[in-house]
């Protein structure tokens, strides 16, 4: 038995669906988020006519597991996106219902990072101010499903995206459920649900080889599913303000194998986190200096160049890929070696 619900959000200001909700996929073939950009390129008028697939596991604030859900957003106009789910019970459809603003970013305001890149006035914030108006409807999106982005990025550590994709495509679709589905609201054939913590701890250890997944970062997903009761409590229990996202961050970290990059890429999907920005990624540091200086820095140089955005750091990091800039390129690209087979 399924359940349905329908309503629809108005955000108020134009909104861009397809980038709000693109660092929430996890390359073109995610199996549990896919966005359809439609015809429109955003800007001023929002994009209407865009849309997209997401499939989550809901947990209550104790970290108990509600049920599984299917959300298709549809974009109706320059501010309202209409959000249809399907659920296998109803506390499930309602948690996903009550958290459908906020994994749009309704509570993402841009406002005071607007007044201090015009109160700055200079050559760069003035740039920066530029690329916002030019893209007013970007948010930073918070699903609330912490565990889950704490697996991706645990998967993302220190391999390519090839490898890492390629690991979060394969668990889904070996070892992951399928969408709830309805008459009235029919799921892709490819939609899968993330792993339970109990569903991570029965992958056997030859599969997590077969995925690509490397066995240091194997062993702290499974520690994360250990502790995915008290991960999913405190995801629930937190909000998404500043302060309280950089205390999260600092508790996730003492887990074994999670250190500030794996808590910030989580954090900023998780919880719409606008200040935490990933220290120890092996190309942002690089493309941040060569953006705003035109030379590449190190992470404390990254760092002293954001100071004076704070506490916006990530806004202004996501006006910096926004903004259309690629950083230079130098040497052979990463082949990683595949040891699958041996």
């Amino acid at each position: 038995m399924t359940f349905q619900a329908v309503r629809v959000v108005d955000l108020g200001t134009p909104f861009d669906l397809p980038r709000t909700f693109s660092p929430l996929q996890r390359g073109y073939a995610d199996p549990s988020i896919r966005t359809d950009p439609g015809t429109f390129r955003g800007g001023a008028r929002g994009t209407p006519g865009s849309g997209a697939w997401m499939a989550q596991r809901q947990y209550d604030a104790a970290g108990r597991h509600l049920g599984a859900a299917t959300l298709r957003w549809d974009q109706l106009d320059a501010s309202q996106v209409r959000v249809r789910a399907v659920a296998d019970g109803e506390e499930a459809l309602s948690s996903a219902m009550e958290r459908a603003s906020a994994m749009l970013g309704a509570q993402d305001d841009w406002w005071e990072l607007e007044l201090l890149l015009d109160a700055l006035g200079d050559r760069l914030s003035t740039t920066l101010a530029q690329v916002r108006r030019q893209h007013p409807g970007v948010r930073l999106p918070a699903t609330g499903a912490l565990l889950d982005q704490m697996v991706t990025a645990t998967l993302e550590q220190k391999v390519t995206h090839r490898e890492a994709r390629h690991g979060w495509r394969q668990l889904l679709r070996r070892h992951g459920d399928p969408a709830p589905a309805s008459a009235e609201l029919r799921t892709p054939d490819w939609l899968r649900l993330p792993l339970t913590a109990g569903q991570l701890r029965r992958v056997p250890s030859w599969q997590w080889h077969k995925m690509w997944v490397q066995p240091p970062l194997s062993k702290t997903i499974l520690r994360l599913a250990d502790r995915a009761r008290s991960i999913h409590r405190l995801g629930s229990s937190t909000p998404v303000e500043t302060s309280s996202v950089r205390a999260l961050a600092q508790q996730l970290q003492t887990i074994p194998g999670v250190g500030p990059w794996t808590t910030a890429e989580a954090l900023q999907r998780s919880h719409g986190s606008a200040d935490l920005p990933a220290v120890g990624d092996y190309h942002l540091a690089h493309f941040v200096g060569e953006a705003l200086t035109g030379k590449r820095t190190d992470d404390a140089g990254m760092l002293e160049l954001l100071e004076p955005f704070r506490p916006h750091r990530q806004r202004v990091i996501r006006l910096l890929k926004l903004s259309g800039f690629r950083s230079q390129r130098f040497g052979p690209r990463l082949e990683p070696a595949d040891h699958r087979t041996r």
